[in-house]
């Protein structure tokens, strides 16, 4: 059992992520700006903090024996995150990635493919800055953990594959996971690491 801060816990990928550690018998610090809507729960301690609040971060963490991080990356920059876990003396944060910085077969990244959605660059980009300050991290043991290219609600499964820097696309050439089953891939990595200071991907 361990001690699991989740930033931003009441978004999709932040709130599959509590369900999975509670299912596993984790303890969870929920943190959210509005992180009341959670309401009571069993093993759950809920934390309203905005995360731009470097020092509230900090101690809303502090004693945790891992953070996963589910924020957005273009509302704040890497460091908003990554020097409060620090302070706070937790050695362990894994992200929610992207897949812009994915690669597709030919070495380009998935940001960069001709129909990528516009809406989407500003978000996709700040991904692959966020990807970068984690390289260049000496002190962390991090892991930044990118879905496939579709991130969508869905059942929890619990069949799928891992992947490292390369897009998995399926047999049908559809490139997807749900919320529900990067979840288990998530807190597989936080009960057995096997991607420390690496970025891996998972899809169907």
């Amino acid at each position: 059992m361990s001690n699991i801060a989740i930033i931003g816990a009441t978004g999709r990928a932040g709130s599959q992520l509590l369900e999975e550690a509670l299912r596993r018998g984790h303890r969870v610090v929920a943190i959210a700006r509005h992180a009341s809507k959670i309401g009571e729960r069993a093993g759950v301690v809920t934390k309203e903090v905005d995360v731009n609040d470097a020092q509230a971060l900090q101690t809303a963490v502090a004693g945790s024996d891992v953070v996963l991080s589910a924020a957005h990356f273009s509302t704040l920059p890497a460091a908003a995150i990554i020097e409060p876990v620090k302070k706070a003396g937790v050695k362990r944060l894994l992200f929610v990635g992207g897949a812009g910085s994915l690669l597709l077969p030919d070495g380009s990244q998935v940001i960069q493919s001709p129909d990528f959605p516009e809406a989407y660059k500003p978000e996709a980009t700040a991904g692959g800055i966020y990807l970068d300050n984690l390289r260049a991290e000496k002190d962390l043991d991090w892991t930044f953990l990118s879905p496939s290219a579709e991130f969508v609600e869905g059942e929890r499964t619990g069949t799928f594959r891992l992947g490292q820097d390369h897009l998995l696309v399926s047999a049908e050439g559809k490139s997807w996971i749900t919320f529900a089953d990067f979840a288990i891939a998530m807190l597989d990595e936080v009960e057995q690491p096997k991607h420390t200071r690496q970025r891996f991907t998972v899809g169907y």
